[in-house]
């Protein structure tokens, strides 16, 4: 017993370090300024970036990786998704995005439903994200629940912070949750808030008020500005009405959506509420997107709104293929008058910003959370090299390439002749 703790003492004074990782010959977006440094060397020790700058010589110990003039940023934030929540949107039992009955609105916390298994979670880890706001889908009433940050280092303990935002949905496609009316909506959130107000923790509220306790608890930290409330907000009359409730009961905001966010950009920046939009988005896939454009970012960008992008394949999905789609949707933005350096932003630093989350920097003393990718990040055929979390490169290896591998033609039979195809 004693040899036994001798030997952990031994370890506990010797802690094994992480390799040190020299990254050279870089084209570095470190975030801090609009221009890439070239020729950058970035070192990581112990999960940070321990030096960063053009041409630095590399420790002796260090296993270096020559980038060749290839770009390195921050790895992927994901600011609205749902790896993790859900793997197959055709089988309930692998669905835990939504509650359809029970008495649970505002309370929903899918923080306890996250399953850091599921392919989701390690696809978007090896496409490069590191970190992720994951949301509840729909719920019986307004509120659709709490969502939770991700950080997407590797181990099952990937909820970095449970209860980071309350979500609710507003517009006609969510009028039937509040009895018909969109104006429905905007009367039973201010007399949640005004329930919150009124309620002191103790149960002595007025014994008519609509929510129960624990949706009573779980929208405190919203009036406290703990937390923000997230809306999903698309035509200006809503996001105006988004607005005056965050003015009149002094709450952090975040519109989701807002698809004619573009109309109302001045305001939004001068109240400092920033936009989580989808870049795809052109068509109205409704009659609250009547006014869609595919330049919304660049404009609300031009007018100083703090922007980042959830791309959905325009209401098809939100888990699979979580970073390509972030980076098609950025390269779409900036061909459409978005700044490059704006779009790389909106996918790596501002949700963090958003958020609370922080990250998406490459600076002396930040996480190394990083990517070397084999081209353009906004060119969708483009993939990643390396991927660093926390300082530690993540396997690009994954279930989806392995049945690849498997089952690819080469593998499963012998090649064609010559001349059949």
């Amino acid at each position: 017993m004693k040899k036994l703790l001798f030997l952990i003492l031994i370890i506990l004074a010797n802690p094994v370090h992480a390799e040190t990782v020299a990254i050279i010959g870089a084209q570095a977006w470190t975030n801090s300024a609009d221009e890439p440094i070239e020729n950058a060397t970035i070192i990581i020790e112990d999960g940070r970036i321990t030096a960063i700058g053009p041409g630095l010589s590399p420790p002796s110990s260090a296993r270096i990786i020559d980038a060749a003039g290839r770009p390195v940023t921050p790895a992927l934030n994901a600011a609205r998704t749902q790896i993790g929540l859900v793997e197959l949107g055709s089988s309930d039992d692998t669905d835990d995005r939504n509650i359809a009955s029970g008495p649970l609105g505002a309370a929903f916390d899918v923080a306890l439903a996250v399953d850091p298994n599921l392919l989701t979670v390690q696809e978007a880890r090896a496409q490069g994200v590191a970190r992720a706001m994951v949301f509840p889908g729909s719920g019986e009433g307004i509120f659709a629940g709490r969502g939770a940050l991700l950080r997407l280092a590797p181990g099952f303990d990937i909820v970095e912070r449970p209860r980071a935002a309350i979500f609710m949905v507003s517009g006609g496609g969510a009028a039937d949750a509040a009895g018909g009316s969109r104006g429905a909506i905007w009367t039973l959130l201010r007399n949640a808030l005004d329930e919150v107000r009124r309620d002191d923790g103790l149960g002595n509220a007025p014994r008519d008020d609509l929510l129960n306790a624990l949706d009573l608890a779980a929208l405190r930290p919203v009036l406290a500005r703990t937390i923000p409330l997230a809306i999903t907000a698309q035509r200006e009359a809503d996001i105006r009405q988004a607005m005056a409730v965050a003015r009149d009961y002094r709450i952090r905001l975040v519109i989701i959506g807002g698809a004619e966010a573009w109309r109302v950009a001045d305001d939004l920046a001068a109240a400092e509420i920033p936009v989580i939009l989808d870049p795809l988005d052109e068509l109205p896939a409704n009659y609250d997107m009547i006014g869609t454009r595919r330049d919304n970012a660049s404009l609300l960008h031009s007018a100083g709104v703090r922007t980042a992008f959830s791309v959905s394949g325009q209401g098809i999905y939100l888990s699979y293929n979580v970073g390509p789609a972030l980076r098609e949707g950025a390269g779409i933005a900036v061909a459409n008058g978005l700044p490059y350096a704006a779009a790389l932003r909106a996918i790596t630093q501002t949700p963090g910003q958003i958020w609370g989350s922080g990250g998406g920097v490459l600076a002396t003393g930040e996480n190394a959370d990083l990517v070397l990718w084999d081209g353009d990040p906004l060119e969708p055929a483009s993939a990643p090299l390396h991927v660093f979390i926390a300082g530690q490169e993540i396997s690009r290896e994954t279930r989806q390439t392995l049945l690849r591998d498997r089952y690819h033609p080469a593998r499963a039979r012998d090649p064609l002749p010559p001349g059949y195809r």
